[in-house]
């Protein structure tokens, strides 16, 4: 049996039109040029297919049959030459982002991406760093959004925006530390206070770092997999935890009682990145990417030190 993606095509336009005439101009054929594919769909199936009325066609139950597999084959296909499009041009955009960034950063880029052309198909997969490398390297994401620069020159890696860590508590506990403010630095901070993300998490490692510090100290070791978690111990007094700037907005209002203080200069902080394969073509799809999402950080950022001047 030799059928061809054409022979299927015309049959699914004359089994929706029930016509030859309808169907053939529906298609941009002549109705000769149907008839004939028509034809020899039917010999390739070994019987008829449709049968004339003096209205149209009806569809043979051997029809029935072909044209529920034809509207699976002619989908697949479809879905193949969308999958194999660029995003923006077609394609679906898979983007990965890390957790500590995703809450805060999607809200304020995904209405700006969705209505253009580089979002308008995206699948979107939050999960740390080394989960989203992987993905990324094995090609199951285009474009992942993490905060730790990559190891090796085979993934591109551009700068999206700079978030600066605060530190966060209850009143009472940040209150103790507004007289010296001035003086207040990461590694002067009780290493038995503070409440960080478990192994796997870059922001926990990055705040470890800050502070010179390593996972095996005499920290309260909750195993939290959440920020907003530990912005909620931290709020009820159980600890200190470093909030990242995008973050501060949404979890004072998630978790009351919840304070924050800055650093002085140089402040803490991590660079916020996008990265692709260097194997992959840009296609302008990259750029247009980067950009949305920088000017959505830098929105966040804006909005925070409006409300905390």
């Amino acid at each position: 049996m030799n059928i061809t993606f054409r022979q299927l095509r015309y049959f699914l336009a004359l089994a929706e039109q029930r016509h030859f005439t309808r169907a053939a101009e529906m298609i941009h054929v002549t109705q000769p040029a149907l008839s004939m594919q028509i034809r020899a769909l039917e010999e390739q199936v070994g019987g008829k297919l449709v049968e004339r009325t003096p209205t149209g066609i009806v569809l043979t139950p051997r029809g029935r049959t072909l044209a529920d597999h034809a509207r699976q084959v002619v989908a697949a296909m479809a879905g193949l030459e969308q999958g194999l499009n660029s995003p923006g041009q077609g394609g679906k955009l898979r983007l990965g982002m890390i957790p500590t960034v995703a809450p805060y950063l999607l809200p304020e880029a995904l209405p700006v991406l969705r209505a253009s052309d580089v979002g308008r198909d995206m699948y979107l997969r939050e999960a740390m760093t080394d989960r989203l490398l992987t993905e990324l390297e094995s090609g199951q994401l285009d474009a992942a959004v993490v905060a730790t620069p990559p190891e090796g020159d085979n993934l591109v890696a551009v700068p999206l925006f700079i978030d600066r860590f605060l530190l966060a508590g209850s009143s009472t506990r940040i209150a103790g530390f507004a007289a010296r403010a001035e003086s207040l630095k990461p590694q002067s901070l009780d290493p038995s206070q503070l409440l960080l993300l478990d192994e796997g998490h870059c922001l926990g490692d990055q705040a470890l770092e800050v502070c010179g510090l390593s996972r095996h100290g005499g920290r309260l070791n909750l195993g939290a997999a959440s920020l907003s978690t530990l912005c909620r111990l931290a709020a009820q007094g159980m600890g200190l935890t470093f909030l990242p700037e995008i973050a501060r907005l949404q979890e004072l209002a998630a978790a009351p009682g919840l304070v924050t203080i800055r650093f002085p200069d140089p402040q803490p902080e991590r660079q916020v990145l996008l990265l692709r394969r260097g194997s992959t073509p840009a296609d302008g799809w990259f750029d247009e990417l980067a950009e949305t999402l920088r000017r959505a950080g830098d929105d966040l950022l804006a909005a925070e030190w409006h409300a905390e001047g």
